[in-house]
C-alpha cells in the first residue's frame, strides 16, 4: 500500500494494491477509483485533498487484536 500526496495539485493518491488497472471510474467530480481485472478497487484518487481530508496530519497505526 502506498499513499502519495501531490502538493502542487492538492491530489491524494492511495494505492491499495499494485495491480494492472483496467478501468477508472468517477465516484464524483473529485474522486476516481481504479479497478483491476477482477473488479477489485486498486487505488483511489482524491482531488482537493486538503479540503476533503486531514492529509497533512496523516498517521499510520497497526492494531493487533
Amino acid at each position: 500500500m502506498k499513499i502519495k500526496y501531490f502538493a502542487d495539485t492538492d491530489t491524494l493518491y492511495i494505492e491499495l494494491k499494485a495491480m494492472e488497472i483496467i478501468e477508472t471510474k468517477d465516484l464524483d467530480d473529485n474522486t476516481l477509483i481504479d479497478i483491476d481485472i477482477e473488479g477489485n478497487i486498486c487505488a483511489i484518487t482524491l482531488e482537493h485533498a486538503q479540503e476533503r481530508t486531514d492529509v497533512l496530519n496523516f498517521s499510520f497505526e497497526q492494531v493487533v487484536a
